[in-house]
């Protein structure tokens, strides 16, 4: 089977289209002959070996996918051949067929395509998580999502939506501002490109601050990191909920004494790690954004897809952050 492999330690062009043998199902597996697969930040990290994990190479990077299930392995009950499934994978899904366990493989509602079922897990399922779980969301509260108009910024304005929220984006530009208002954003904040000085730091904390109203926001949800952690915390309200999703602006430096001033929470959103742990918990939450779909208050938003050879451009393209959406390769 074909596959994009990363065989050297490097950036997306690395990538090298290769050959794999065809995967065989095992005791409990599911070979899935993949239809798409999206393209998240991890995808930037692990070929470059910056990520919690390290397969051994050669190895595809693409950590969800959807398809076709295709064979199936002992002890198999629930998952038949030709079921139509996505599934959280961690690496691998850029190739034609994948083996996996069941644990986090999900059947498609049959109105999801191939495409929007491969951009649900990761960024919804995230979203999902560290507002109701990790933010403790309740109706009513507003929330601050930074990245707002990335594949992730927009799950978490549709279900702070879904969940009673009143939602503000910030965006790094005027045509970002635009999708976030389509995903339900209420308001929008365009800041500046970092670095910033410390003048530049409270211009955008009072830009932030401008949009939260009287008391500050809830839940500040932050897919950024750099420098736009700090002016976002401080706009947080009393014993506001501050969750660390992602840092691809870098990794923030926080002043901890906000935090007391606050009296807030500063939580560690780790999406993946949940699903290892908690998994009937974490199958609950996947259950209810299907719902969320049918429902049509949740909707991923496919800006661009790509075939399996020019998967690095899509890789590339997300790490420069120029993906508005969510990219996705097709097979």
């Amino acid at each position: 089977m074909k596959a994009l492999l990363s065989t050297a330690t490097g950036g997306p062009e690395t990538l090298v289209l290769g050959d794999l043998p065809d995967p065989v199902a095992g005791k409990g597996q599911v070979v899935v002959a993949v239809k798409a697969c999206s393209i998240n930040f991890p995808d930037t990290l692990i070929i470059e070996d910056r990520y919690q994990f390290k397969p051994p190479r050669p190895f595809a990077p693409g950590g969800e996918i959807a398809g076709i299930i295709e064979s199936i392995g002992e002890g198999v009950t629930d998952f038949a051949v030709g079921d139509r499934v996505l599934a959280g994978c961690g690496n691998g899904g850029l190739s034609e067929k994948i083996v996996l366990g069941t644990h986090n493989l999900y059947k498609m509602p049959d109105e999801m395509s191939f495409e929007e079922g491969a951009s649900l897990l990761m960024t919804y399922g995230t979203s999902a998580h560290a507002l109701k779980d990790r933010g403790r969301m309740k109706p009513g509260e507003s929330v601050l999502v930074l990245g707002g108009a990335g594949g992730i910024g927009i799950s978490a304005i549709e279900l702070a939506k879904a969940y009673g929220g009143r939602v503000v984006a910030g965006v790094s530009s005027e045509a970002k501002a635009q999708v976030a208002r389509e995903a339900g954003a209420d308001d929008v904040v365009i800041y500046p490109y970092q670095p910033f000085d410390k003048d530049q730091s409270k211009a955008v904390a009072e830009m932030f601050k401008a949009t939260a109203g009287p008391n500050g926001f809830d839940i500040v949800y932050d897919t950024v990191g750099g420098d736009y952690s700090e002016p976002a915390l401080r706009s947080i309200a009393w014993e506001g909920r501050f969750l660390v999703v992602g840092f691809p602006a870098g990794i923030a430096k926080l002043p901890l004494n906000l935090t007391l001033l606050k009296s807030c929470d500063v939580c560690g959103v780790f999406w993946g790690a949940y699903t290892a742990r908690e998994p009937e918990k974490n199958r609950a939450n996947i259950n209810e954004l299907f719902e969320l779909y049918k429902a049509g208050k949740i909707k991923p938003r496919v800006s661009e897809t790509f075939p399996l050879e020019r998967g690095g451009e899509a890789i590339a393209k997300l790490g420069n952050r120029e993906a508005v959406g969510k990219l996705v390769v097709t097979m």
